[in-house]
């Protein structure tokens, strides 16, 4: 675990590695509302082509060649409409998307047009137009201004992962955990570091037993599958039996790597269909770690930009500029998709190769902050997303 506040980082030299989480005092929450928010994101950029599939498109199947998914048959998309399919390695998304509980949306993007890697993870995590336009992250700006949270002396914000990421980092405090890569203390040394922190720092002391009780807890394995998807799920899983917590945090984050898939793309049984499979299994994970606060969650999943609409030399695809995200959460009211579709035409594309994008993620974002976690239009578009007040604020996601 670690702390972006300075007198909390030496906390963990006390043995726990989540030692400081008894510094954060119990949220005061609304007397009828308690709302979560998660926000997922794919680093990388993932293929929102095959993510969410247009099937429904007369240009898509020639245009992707081998990694247009089919419509019926071995590894058909899951029919969301007439236009939109769903990768089929989601199945768990796809009775959220039937229960009303996710909704999908396709051509957003930031406003970054251009195919770093590194800046479109700033822009999109910032919230401002440039990657070197802030310091700090949108979500731990809007930490400040969230009603909704009854808001104490602390944001409740949490990192599930070995990092801060730029979007949680600022003057609210934050506190991560991940799963540990050293071997656990043995016994004895714990028994010690209570002796010793018990004649010398009770304070010390409560922290290294609270985080012994949440290291157990918030690491427990949750099964799924092996590798990076495998560490979605262990992430997730941990996320959320964090934000149930009556005395926990109420936002959360989580960064997952992998998505950057220029060779051997894999759209439905290769590297791609297996992280889809550990998204999934993530999301899985969450919902059921959650428990009865998933009705009030809402998890936003986002990706820095999209991919090339045609493949490349090497069954891949590379840096685009149109994607795919999704919002989930008993809060949303899912069941449909949000696009203003510009197609796939060779005409329709930007500069001949990418999905043209067609709303700004902003104003998805926006909408969700706005109306589940309750900040004012004024502080959306000045403090958390600055120079956005153009973009209004999307309505009518929440259940």
């Amino acid at each position: 675990m670690s702390c972006e506040t300075p007198t909390r980082r030496g906390l963990l030299a006390a043995g726990s590695s989540l030692a400081a989480w008894a510094l954060i005092p119990r949220l005061a929450s609304a007397a009828t509302r308690d709302p979560r928010f998660v926000l997922v994101i794919l680093r990388g950029a993932l293929d929102g082509l095959a993510f969410l599939p247009p099937v429904g498109d007369p240009a898509y199947a020639s245009l992707r060649g081998d990694l247009a998914l089919p419509t019926t048959g071995a590894g058909a998309a899951l029919r969301l409409d007439g236009m939109f399919g769903l990768n089929p390695n989601m199945p768990g998304l796809k009775a959220l998307y039937d229960d009303g509980q996710a909704l999908m949306l396709h051509a957003v993007a930031t406003p970054y047009r251009e195919r770093s890697h590194f800046d479109g993870q700033d822009v999109l995590e910032n919230g401002t137009p440039g990657p070197a336009g802030a310091e700090t992250g949108w979500l731990n700006r809007a930490a400040s201004g969230m009603p909704a949270l009854g808001r104490v002396q602390d944001s409740g914000l949490f990192v599930a992962g070995a990092t801060v990421p730029l979007v949680m980092r600022g003057p609210s405090p934050v506190m991560s955990w991940s799963p540990g890569s050293l071997r656990a203390p043995a016994d004895d040394m714990l028994a010690r570091l209570g002796r010793l922190y018990g004649d010398r720092d009770p304070q010390l002391l409560g922290a290294l037993t609270e985080g012994q009780r949440l290291d157990a807890a918030l690491g427990r394995g949750t099964g799924g599958p092996r590798g990076p998807a495998g560490a979605y799920v262990a992430l997730a899983g941990a996320a959320g039996r964090a934000l149930a917590r009556p005395d926990g945090p109420r936002i959360a984050a989580l960064a997952l790597d992998g998505w950057d898939t220029h060779a051997a793309e894999g759209p439905a049984s290769g590297r791609l269909g297996h992280l889809l499979q550990g998204l999934d299994a993530a999301l899985a994970s969450l919902r059921a770690e959650l428990g009865p606060a998933w009705a009030q969650t809402v998890v936003a999943v986002a990706t820095e930009f999209g991919r090339t609409a045609h493949a490349n030399g090497t069954d891949g695809t590379d840096h685009g500029t149109a994607a795919a995200a999704f919002l989930a959460g008993g809060a949303v009211k899912g069941g449909r998709v949000i696009s203003d579709w510009p197609g796939l035409a060779p005409a329709a594309l930007h500069e001949g190769r990418d999905l043209r994008p067609t709303r700004d993620l902003r104003a998805v974002l926006k909408g969700v902050l706005r109306d589940h976690l309750g900040l004012p239009d004024g502080m959306l578009a000045r403090t958390v997303f600055p120079g956005s007040g153009d973009v209004a604020p999307l309505r009518d996601l929440l259940a």
